[in-house]
């Protein structure tokens, strides 16, 4: 190794970041690698979601997974997957009293449904209205859900994390999550971008 050269990251790491990345997701969500944060852990990975129906976009996310050898205060581990979901709804679902639970019920039951055992799980959900003026005042009324989460997960292997969070993703869409004896589609590669499953 040189001078300036960095040490390769631990084997565990390596494991955990690998396993982010289904081999089958459903034909409603593209996923892609993002840029990690480098301040949050020693070593970090990112992945990003949307969900499409037809060509319309439903719902964002991002996952981060961040691995701190030594842990860190809340963690109760060397392992912390930090998740967004932002989806576009109808204003009188935002209006709910009850979507806040609703929707941290959506993250935990798909964490039970996958298998994915986690521990320290915490988050928010919020609602946003964005309403236009000036020369946005005819832009129409939009309401959104956030979904912001984090927990630590109890094994290297994170596909089942990954497949909650997807899930969760469908379901702020409206798209309800596949049975369990239902696998999902792996998506061709010679497929085109733009013919998403309808």
């Amino acid at each position: 190794m040189t001078l300036g050269d960095q040490p390769p990251p631990p084997a565990a790491f390596t494991r955990a970041a690998e396993s982010l990345r289904l081999s089958e997701v459903r034909p409603e969500i593209e996923l892609e690698d993002l840029p990690a944060p480098q301040r949050l852990a020693p070593y970090s990975a990112a992945i990003g979601a949307s969900v499409y129906r037809d060509d319309d976009e439903l719902a964002v996310g991002r996952l981060i997974l961040l691995y701190d050898p030594d842990g860190q205060r809340g963690w109760e581990g060397p392992f912390r997957l930090v998740a967004y979901v932002r989806a576009d709804m109808e204003p009188e679902i935002t209006s709910d009293p009850l979507l806040g639970p609703v929707a941290w019920s959506w993250l935990t039951e798909a964490l039970e449904a996958h298998q994915a055992d986690y521990s320290a799980a915490g988050g928010t959900v919020t609602r946003a209205v964005s309403e236009g003026f000036g020369n946005k005042a005819d832009d129409p009324v939009t309401t959104e859900l956030e979904l912001r989460a984090s927990w630590s997960p109890a094994q290297e292997d994170l596909s089942g994390h990954v497949a909650a969070w997807c899930d969760l993703m469908c379901l702020a869409a409206g798209i309800p999550p596949l049975p369990p004896d239902v696998a999902a589609l792996p998506r061709r590669r010679d497929e085109p971008e733009s013919d998403r499953t309808k």
